[in-house]
């Protein structure tokens, strides 16, 4: 399946993208080693999802629109859907995703997505457009789902692994009510100490960690001595990090929105970080995921090391 799958390449990594939901199948570096999930069935399948038009889930399903309900599936439809490759080179790849009658039943709207994945050395960098092709405002949330390889292929132990964000993170998090995967009044304090998070198997016993009171707009992941992956988010305010407890990979997940509050059940305009897109409207969102450290034969340039 892979082999027919596009596939770019700069020489120090190489990056496969699946046309169904324009997402990024694998990531390698240049000895052919792989930074993302092993999708192993027992946990999970997915590997890097494209969220939209919502992000998370809405409550029962379904959210309201001008005195209408529609119904919705948890993070939206793209990434279910075919994208149209529109260009594909050596280091590039561009897909789009355009309005169809099976999208205006559950979204009324005219809309194209564009995900543009670009090669630059040791460097991906994923770009999202959004655009409003249509003649009234668009509400939407937007995010990124990678899942990346916990442990990375680099001989450190799974427990070894670092989050190192660029900033202190002090500020508490949002919890995911269980019973039906909205987010909980509640909060829970935060397990960043000062700018690291040691992620352990326990702490995703309740879901992900959500945080909607950010200020990195980047972070390290990886284990002290060994290369690490630069991740960065410049225009997402949100962050969600996740795994099935036990499996093989960490989900750092960019958002733009979230998904709806356990006591929400107004119009979909009044939700927690929904954005608004006027006709004609675009929106951009960039995520870029660079390999640093001694792993590829050429350097990617500057570099902060992990804190032993």
């Amino acid at each position: 399946m892979t082999a027919r799958l596009p596939v770019i390449s700069s020489g120090d990594l190489t990056a496969t993208i699946n046309p169904l939901g324009a997402e990024l199948w694998s990531l390698c570096d240049d000895a052919g080693r792989e930074l993302m999930t092993d999708a192993d069935p027992r946990w999970w399948t997915g590997r890097a999802p494209i969220l939209f038009p919502f992000v998370g889930r809405c409550s029962d399903d379904r959210y309201r629109l001008n005195g209408h309900e529609y119904p919705m599936p948890q993070h939206g439809f793209a990434r279910r859907k075919p994208f149209a490759l529109l260009e594909h080179s050596e280091t590039r790849a561009a897909l789009r995703l355009e309005a169809d009658a099976e999208t205006r039943l559950v979204y009324p709207f005219e809309f194209s997505l564009e995900i543009v994945f670009d090669l630059d050395g040791g460097r991906l960098t994923i770009s999202a457009r959004v655009a409003n092709e249509g003649d009234t405002a668009m509400p939407f949330s937007f995010g990124f789902h990678p899942a990346f390889a916990w442990p990375l292929p680099y001989g450190a132990a799974a427990s070894n692994h670092r989050i190192l964000f660029d900033r202190p993170e002090p500020s508490p998090l949002r919890t995911v009510d269980r019973a039906t995967g909205l987010i909980a009044a509640d909060t829970r304090p935060s397990p960043v100490d000062g700018d690291m998070l040691v992620p352990t198997y326990g702490m995703f016993d309740g879901d992900a960690l959500i945080w909607d009171k950010l200020d990195s707009r980047s972070l390290l992941w990886g284990a002290p001595g060994s290369p690490n992956l630069r991740i960065a988010f410049p225009d997402t305010s949100w962050l969600g990090i996740w795994q099935k407890p036990g499996a093989r990979y960490l989900c750092i997940e960019p958002w733009a929105g979230m998904a709806d509050p356990v006591d929400f059940s107004g119009e979909v305009w009044d939700k927690p970080g929904i954005l608004r897109l006027p006709p004609e409207g675009i929106r951009s969102f960039h995520l870029s995921v660079s390999l640093e450290g001694c792993a590829l034969a050429s350097c990617c340039g500057p570099r902060r090391p992990m804190a032993e």
